[in-house]
């Protein structure tokens, strides 16, 4: 049952230029509202933007079956019928036929990395090679092309996707000297974890056998010299000689990012770990109202200058601004990839490691204090059991059961079983990847071992236990596609639909589930779930418009969607050509005109004269007209 739109705006139909909204709302099924007797109010502006003829995904719980909605002013102010929404148009209303397509909150990734993401296109992107000679082919021509005095810089590289005996196994830096003896080069892994760099990178900041690693990081040695790979901590030895990005650079690499993001089908990302050159580039880019995608962003706690910005307090974006600071985020550990997670036990394919501590914990609860001091949200990066573990008894030390404070832990990809329940208990959110769960599957198990994979990529048992779940894709770690990451989510497959049933499939979401991750969660986790998370009148005009219904599709149809129209406070952000045409007008059928049938000239037959019997009233066809009857599927709104 639709909701009337508020009375006395049918009069912004009749303004010049509305005959085509008077032709829809005529042919829609939704009445309009009726004008309130006895009362003379002036009408208040029409919609800036409807949208009709779709099927909106609310997550309201109210309007479960609603095809229209409309905006003004960066608000909702209405979600319902075609009619109803149509009614509230004037003559600049621009107005949006979706043709059946789905509508679904704006989607947000609660963790990635704009700046990485964005310079991504500057660098050799490795992501995908499945050889050490695809890599030295790539790292080649880039030496052959470097200018004087340049590095060459690559990402993406993950020895566990190559073939053959290489397989599984951590390169060297003689792998790449062949073809780079006279230019340094710096590969970062694909969970920006580990670096691998050749002799050249090496000699320019002085590494060699005597080289020490600093606490939290490792350097792989053969026979007590440096293989050229760094892992966490001591990958700053090497890329700390890399030339500093300059701000132009910065600006450049975010709107790469933000266009990658929108075109993505996202309103707003949560930008992981910025340093203060990186906020002042965002800063300005807000402020000269180049930001057109909403950034929530953690500063990087590791930063000596963190207790200045600390300082300044959180930044809230205000209606007219798209950047919020009011985050830090920490690390506890490495990653499973390149066994720096921190384990309880050793390492199942390793005996020899238990994984990393990366930062001191005094050091880390010291830190957390003051940023809680502060005002700011405290995110903590823990992947391995006993990260996690740490991480929780942190939190209960530094919040001592302060739910509002909604602390973070960041990928929880390997919790112990005592742990799962404290999540919900404590008001920890747990900040997650889908797409993590479908990279590692391959290999995970053979990390962690039969046992403790039971605790992995749980998101079934985090959410039996209240906990909340903020949905994101790590990116550029993973693809920044939120489709990749509810098909994941709801499916545990990789893209050709392997395993069969889905990896520990006792562990998906449900497709609502899913999607309120990416909305719902992600709008508490970054305090605006009274703003942002779903499609309600009065809700900040956040929306995502899919060629495929989330909630309906086969998974592996739900893979191949497509994002067609981005939205953000009520502006077009992003459309895939076309998508956002007006609405065709209903087409009048003339009805065809019934031709007579010819009349056969026949002769009578002389039948014998019966007798007249009496009888009755003739009984006529009782002439009962069956109504038609629609069935709707069952609501699939969660009634948040």
């Amino acid at each position: 049952m639709f909701r009337d739109p508020p009375a006395g705006l049918r009069e912004n139909l009749l303004s010049s230029g509305a005959l085509t909204l008077a032709m829809l709302v005529a042919a829609s099924c939704g009445k309009p509202p009726r004008p309130e007797a006895h009362v003379k109010t002036s009408p208040p502006p029409a919609a800036e933007l409807v949208l009709v003829q779709g099927s909106v995904v609310t997550l309201d719980g109210r309007e479960p079956n609603a095809t229209a909605v409309a905006i003004r002013a960066g608000r909702i102010i209405y979600v319902g019928s075609d009619a109803g929404a149509l009614s509230l148009g004037g003559s600049t209303t621009k107005i949006i036929g979706l043709a059946g397509k789905t509508v679904v909150p704006g989607l947000v990734d609660a963790h990635m990395h704009l700046l990485s993401l964005g310079q991504k296109r500057s660098v050799i992107d490795l992501d995908g090679t499945t050889s050490l000679d695809e890599i030295r082919q790539k790292v080649g021509e880039a030496a052959k092309n470097a200018a004087s005095g340049s590095w060459v810089i690559g990402r993406g590289w993950d020895q566990n996707d190559w073939t053959g005996k290489q397989k599984g196994q951590f390169p060297s830096a003689k792998d790449l000297d062949p073809v780079s003896q006279s230019v340094p080069v710096v590969l970062t892994r694909i969970d920006g974890h580990a670096a691998w760099a050749n002799s050249k990178a090496m000699a320019l900041a002085g590494i060699d056998k005597n080289t020490q690693a600093p606490a939290g990081g490792q350097i792989l040695k053969r026979g007590g010299v440096p293989t050229g790979v760094f892992v966490d901590n001591a990958m700053s030895l090497v890329p700390a000689q890399v030339p500093m990005t300059s701000k132009p650079e910065l600006k450049r690499a975010f709107r790469i990012a933000q266009d990658e993001c929108l075109k993505a089908g996202l309103v707003e990302v949560h930008d992981m770990g910025i340093g203060p050159s990186e906020l002042e580039a965002l800063v300005e880019l807000d402020e000269a109202n180049e930001l057109k995608l909403r950034v929530y962003a953690l500063l990087d706690g590791g930063y000596d200058q963190l207790g200045t910005l600390l300082a300044k307090g959180p930044r809230v974006a205000s209606e007219k601004r798209m950047l919020t600071v009011r985050g830090v985020k920490f690390f506890v550990d490495g990653a499973l990839g390149s066994r720096g997670a921190l384990l309880h036990e050793p390492y199942s394919d390793d005996s020899s490691t238990h994984g990393l501590l990366v930062t001191d914990l005094d050091f880390l609860e010291a830190r957390a204090r003051s940023a809680k001091e502060a005002g700011f949200q405290v995110a903590i990066h823990a992947i391995g059991d006993r990260g996690n573990t740490l991480v929780l008894d942190l939190f209960e030390r530094v919040f001592q059961g302060d739910k509002s404070a909604r602390p973070r832990v960041e990928h929880a990809q390997v919790i112990a079983p005592n742990d799962l329940a404290r999540f919900g208990a404590m008001g920890v959110i747990a900040s997650m990847q889908p797409v993590h769960a479908t990279s590692d599957m391959p290999w995970a198990e053979a990390r962690v071992g039969p046992l403790r994979i039971a605790g992995a990529y749980a998101w079934r048992s985090l959410l039996s236990s209240n906990a909340t779940i903020a949905a994101g894709s790590d990116a550029p770690v993973e693809d920044i596609s939120p489709i990749a990451g509810l098909f994941a989510a709801i499916a545990r497959q990789d893209a050709n639909g392997h395993p069969e049933g889905g990896w520990r499939p006792e562990e998906r979401m449900t497709p609502i589930e899913a999607l309120a991750a990416f909305t719902r969660g992600a709008a508490y986790a970054g305090f605006v779930e009274n703003d942002r998370g779903k499609i309600a009148e009065g809700f900040a005009a956040d929306l995502t418009v899919l060629d495929t219904n989330p909630l309906t599709a086969e998974p592996l149809k739900l893979k191949d969607a497509k994002p067609m129209i981005t939205i953000v406070g009520g502006t077009i952000a992003w459309a895939r050509p076309g998508a956002d045409a007006p609405p065709k007008p209903p087409e009048k059928v003339a009805p065809k005109p019934v031709e007579p049938k010819p009349v056969e000239k026949t002769t009578p037959k002389t039948e014998p004269e019966k007798p007249v019997k009496e009888t009755g009233p003739v009984k006529e066809s009782d002439g009962e007209t069956k109504t038609a009857t629609s069935t709707s599927g069952r609501s699939l709104d969660p009634g948040f």
